[in-house]
């Protein structure tokens, strides 16, 4: 049996689910809502963020690869925002008039996540291409649909 190993890091995009729990759908929704936005510790945290688009694309590029090239191949966008950073673009995008209010942050939560994705570069000739911009205007635009925001 022929295998192929990616590793997925955090995605976002149209058709997640507004209750997941994960901070992209978190902030749309609460964003389009106008509802203070929650930022678990000082904001300065990083995460990377890929578009759906983008991981679709490095999953069918890892299946066409060359025979005898098994991975494991990290397939997620290198580039890295702060909470903060996530919280004013989402405010931004929505039009929401919603502020940014700070809890503690959870013992377990990492201060950064970020693929490195030169395998993925060599092997697979696979980068993101969507901005964080572009995708969170998309996710924004499908959520207001979902929620019937307009």
């Amino acid at each position: 049996m022929d295998i192929k190993v990616i590793r997925i890091f955090n995605t976002y995009g149209p058709r997640m689910s507004a209750h997941d729990g994960r901070v992209v759908s978190n902030f749309i929704v609460q964003a389009l809502n106008n509802e203070d936005i929650t930022i678990y510790g000082d904001g300065k945290q990083t995460r990377s963020f890929c578009y759906v688009d983008d991981l679709i694309d490095g999953m069918i590029k890892m299946m066409n690869s060359r025979d005898g090239f098994t991975g494991p191949v990290n397939i997620g966008n290198p580039g890295e925002f702060t909470m903060l950073e996530l919280a004013e673009l989402v405010i931004k995008l929505a039009g929401s008039d919603s502020k940014i209010v700070y809890k503690p942050l959870p013992q377990d939560d990492p201060l950064q996540r970020q693929p490195v994705i030169d395998l993925a570069k060599k092997e697979l000739d696979w980068e993101p291409t969507i901005s964080l911009e572009e995708g969170l205007a998309r996710t924004i635009e499908y959520f207001r649909i979902l929620l019937g925001i307009y």
